[in-house]
């Protein structure tokens, strides 16, 4: 059986390094052009993320989702740790909480203007959990614990994607807002306010992966 994948693989090779790839053709539209078109904002790449491949970023939410989920299943037999790191000193935590706040308004930023610049949801989500891991690092365990719980995060969290399918699966079927100016804030349908939902989806579940490691790892 051996012999048979080692002439499949030689086949396999003999026919990338022999056979010649053809040349595109050249086409009569710019792709770039056309997606921006179709799904009415400036940048392309938000464009495919949010329609021409919602399909597969719906799954992709849904999957961070279960990873979040994974963590809590994982560590839930183990004991919380009675000694938890971070740090003390007055310089590292000024730079720290400095960060923070550098983050979280990049954060801010790259979700309500990513479908006009580079950004969008997911970079947007990124910056504010890197905000929340900042703060985590030079706070209490018991504050972080006491803010994501008396703000109702994990709710908020479950809201925000329920919302995002709703959305998503209303845009699939051919339900859309108007796409409004191109540029303008405004624009581009539902496609900013699903940048938006995804934006928060990240960093809350960020932070509460963020707790879980703490409260039963003593650290990040």
């Amino acid at each position: 059986m051996i012999w048979i994948y080692l002439l499949a693989g030689v086949a396999i090779f003999l026919k990338i390094l022999l056979m010649p790839q053809p040349a595109p053709s050249e086409l009569d539209f710019s792709i770039v052009e056309a997606i921006v078109q179709d799904s009415g904002v400036p940048n392309a790449v938000t464009g495919i993320i949010f329609r021409n491949r919602l399909y597969d970023t719906i799954f992709e939410v849904v999957v961070f989702t279960i990873a979040i989920m994974g963590a809590y299943f994982l560590l839930a037999n183990e004991k919380p740790s009675a000694k938890f790191r971070r740090f003390t000193d007055e310089p590292s935590i000024v730079l720290a909480r400095l960060g923070a706040t550098i983050a979280a308004l990049v954060g801010i930023e790259l979700a309500i203007r990513g479908h006009l610049s580079p950004g969008g949801g997911f970079a947007a989500g990124v910056a504010g959990g890197t905000a929340i891991g900042l703060v985590a690092i030079t706070s209490s365990s018991e504050l972080m614990q006491g803010i994501y719980q008396r703000w109702h995060t994990a709710r908020w969290e479950k809201v925000s994607v329920m919302i995002f399918i709703v959305l998503a699966v209303m845009t699939l079927v051919g339900l859309e807002l108007p796409h409004g100016e191109l540029g303008s804030l405004v624009s581009g349908g539902v496609i900013p306010i699903l940048n938006i939902l995804v934006a928060l989806k990240v960093a809350l579940g960020s932070w509460a992966v963020i707790l879980v490691f703490i409260r039963y790892r003593g650290l990040l």
